[in-house]
C-alpha cells in the first residue's frame, strides 16, 4: 500500500500558466522526491500597463511516501 501526501504551491512565471506549473514542479522536487501528480487548482494573473504582467498558479503536488 502506498502512502501519498499532497503539498500546496503557488508559483508564477511571465510566460504562461504553464510555465509556472512546471516551475512549481522542477522547484518541488528538489526537495520532494516521488511526485505522482500535479492539480492546477487556481489560476491568476497580474496586470500592469493595461497588459499581463505574470501568470499566477496555485498547485496541489501529490508525492509517495517512503
Amino acid at each position: 500500500m502506498a502512502v501519498l501526501k499532497v503539498i500546496e504551491i503557488l508559483a508564477n512565471s511571465e510566460k504562461s500558466w504553464e510555465d509556472a506549473t512546471k516551475k512549481a514542479v522542477i522547484h518541488a522536487g528538489k526537495s520532494v522526491k516521488n511526485i505522482r501528480s500535479v492539480y492546477v487548482k487556481e489560476q491568476s494573473a497580474s496586470i500592469k500597463n493595461n497588459e499581463v504582467a505574470d501568470f499566477r498558479v496555485n498547485v496541489k503536488i501529490t508525492f509517495e511516501v517512503d
